[in-house]
């Protein structure tokens, strides 16, 4: 009866390199979806701007010089099939991200008039994190129609 033996399954990073590849362990990428990359954006919009109101009173240079990174990591970690994505969210998590630095006061009206201020004043930071955010999507995106169109070499 030993037709059933346990097989003894590797890990991936355990397994002996194969010719050409290097035993270096590479960290995981991550992979996040559309929906995934939008609440990681914002979240982390959001968090920066309370800890921008926390620590740097409500800096909106520093708010906006911090929105270049997380734009440009929500780029570089959307999945290929959804990297069209990446630009939409950009901007969308800069307003989420915004309210605690806008600096409204006055009830509701005066808050909803301090993010409109905020958003239209520094749209240069806001333009500028989208466009970082679709070059990447792009570069992504060519890289991987020239990694389809190339011919596989022959071993």
């Amino acid at each position: 009866m030993e037709r059933y033996k346990a097989r003894t399954v590797r890990h991936p990073a355990e397994r002996t390199p194969g010719p050409g590849r290097s035993p270096v362990r590479r960290l995981p990428r991550p992979r996040l979806t559309g929906l995934g990359g939008g609440l990681f954006a914002c979240a982390a919009m959001f968090l920066i701007g309370g800890l921008d109101w926390l620590l740097f009173d409500a800096s909106l240079f520093v708010y906006g010089l911090l929105f270049l990174p997380v734009a440009a990591a929500t780029a570089l970690w959307v999945r290929p099939a959804d990297l069209i994505t990446a630009p939409i969210t950009a901007p969308i998590a800069f307003a989420a991200g915004v309210w605690p630095v806008s600096g409204g006061s006055g009830g509701f009206a005066g808050e909803v008039m301090g993010l409109v201020s905020a958003l239209s004043l520094h749209a240069g930071w806001l333009y500028a994190g989208t466009l970082v955010a679709a070059l990447i999507a792009v570069v992504r995106k060519a890289v991987l129609i020239g990694r389809r169109r190339m011919p596989r070499r022959v071993a």
